[in-house]
């Protein structure tokens, strides 16, 4: 972060912030936005300490604070299904399978019975009856992943009345950490800008004017999650209970175990508000306490349900929502380590829990949340561990009696997709008896294994090694 600067105190910002101001005018962006990204800036050159919440300043969540799925009621559910008509999901689509080495968008990937996410969702949303008043469907697309979505929709041949609506998230000048200016970078310009995070839905509906045709379209009710969670479908009970309880903010969160200890957590402000905290806002001395599962036991699936129209009442009377900020070191080029260190000013779409009136969270089943971010995920939600139902929803397999699945794939050999397809072509293994499948060193898995139990395989040599076809694994195979 930067050091403190003593002009920026006396003076917020304001003469520092005129050139990103100029550059997002040049670029013919939306009033709204840029003066809430000058906002930002001026945070920046306020503090070194800006975007950090520490843990001194928040209390933890006890479990009878947060409502459980399970207690929801047949009420809830009538009343969500007598709404179903005026609810929409909205799907945030910006992003790119770069962890995967995947220079598309990431909803175009092949993720269960030959469809991709994008088939599957739109599969969705036209089995929960969206049609009747406007779609069941809309995409948050990005500068990324617009052209190749609607390419991938006009490859389908999906007629213009029953395609998903889209509206495009807004981009953020990036930041040189050495001066505090704009970039600049006339060789590659796309360069100069970041995505701001999912954080910026609220601004890019409003301002797309994808609000506004939501509600003159009878859509009163949104659930906005990431298009790789195939789990977050539109539920009719938490819908009704939304409704119900007059909720204008609900955040769907889940136990967290070991293995979502880095995500983030919800928490208490002082003033009883509830808070979410990114494992970036954590300063450093209280990552232990941000990562103790037992102190703060739920993490956000990013999965929220919207009132549209108390969304709209409040950016007209109070403006764009001010979300804490997160501020994200990165290089220029961020394929590229030897480019200069920039900062790329971003917040998170659940961070508005905190800026909504009457705002809660509901403990959710582990079901709802099955998102894909690395090949270990694809593996595990490709193969029968999971079923998809007839209403295109991702199912756990009703053989499965076990813990959840833990698969570990050396990251050398699959870490990218062309590198996993290569080592699966004939399909995945069965795991759907597999409780752990741990793989070290280069395996190619030929076709109809299935894994039992616990399996290792460790390649300890320089070649390739085969999995035989119709192989049943279980413990530890070594090849040396």
């Amino acid at each position: 972060m930067p050091d403190k600067d003593t002009s920026a105190q006396s003076n917020p910002g304001t003469e520092k912030a005129a050139p990103f101001v100029s550059k997002m005018h040049q670029a013919g962006m939306p009033g709204p936005v840029i003066e809430l990204f000058s906002e930002y800036v001026r945070q920046l050159l306020r503090s070194q300490s800006v975007g950090f919440i520490p843990e001194s300043s928040i209390e933890p969540i006890q479990e009878s604070e947060v409502m459980n799925q399970d207690g929801l009621s047949a009420q809830d559910e009538d009343t969500g299904r007598s709404h179903l008509d005026q609810a929409v999901a909205i799907k945030l689509n910006g992003g790119l399978g770069t962890s995967m080495g995947m220079p598309y968008a990431k909803s175009l990937l092949t993720v269960k019975s030959g469809l991709t996410f994008l088939d599957i969702i739109c599969e969705q949303a036209v089995v929960r009856g969206g049609d009747t008043h406007g779609p069941g469907l809309v995409l948050m697309d990005s500068f990324n992943t617009h052209a190749d979505t609607k390419d991938h929709l006009d490859n389908m041949q999906v007629p213009e009345e029953k395609r998903p609506w889209s509206f495009l998230q807004h981009t953020y000048p990036k930041i040189l950490a050495e001066t505090l200016q704009p970039v600049k970078c006339p060789e590659d310009p796309e360069l100069e800008w970041n995505p701001p995070g999912h954080g910026d839905l609220y601004a890019a509906l409003y301002t797309s004017g994808m609000l506004e045709k939501l509600l003159k379209a009878g859509k009163r009710y949104a659930l906005v999650s990431n298009a790789d969670n195939l789990g977050a479908v539109l539920n009719p009970a938490i819908l009704g209970y939304f409704i119900r309880n007059r909720l204008q903010f609900l955040m769907e969160v889940a136990q967290r175990s070991a293995a979502d200890k880095k995500g983030g957590h919800l928490a208490k402000q002082a003033d009883g508000h509830l808070l979410l905290r990114e494992i970036a806002q954590c300063p450093e001395e209280d990552v232990p306490a941000f990562q103790d599962i037992s102190r703060h036991p739920y993490f956000n699936t990013n999965s929220i349900w919207l009132d549209l129209k108390a969304l709209q009442e409040m950016i007209e009377t109070q403006g764009l929502p001010r979300l804490p900020l997160i501020v994200n070191p990165k290089t220029l080029d961020p394929r590229d380590e030897s480019t200069p260190r920039v900062y790329q000013l971003e917040t998170a779409m659940g961070a508005a829990i905190s800026s909504f009136e009457r705002s809660a969270a509901l403990h959710v089943d582990r079901k709802r949340f099955a998102p894909v971010k690395k090949t270990n995920d694809l593996l595990t939600v490709r193969s029968d561990c999971y079923v998809l139902s007839d209403t295109y929803q991702l199912l756990l397999n009703p053989r499965r009696d076990l813990p959840a699945l833990e698969v570990d794939l050396d990251s050398k050999y699959f870490k990218k997709v062309d590198q996993f397809e290569d080592r699966f072509p004939f399909g995945e293994p069965s795991l759907v008896d597999c409780t752990q499948l741990m793989v070290k060193g280069d395996v190619l898995f030929e076709a109809e294994v299935v894994c039992r139990g616990q399996v290792e395989l460790r390649n300890e040599t320089s070649v390739q090694q085969r999995v035989q076809r119709g192989s049943i694994l279980s413990g530890e195979k070594v090849w040396t």
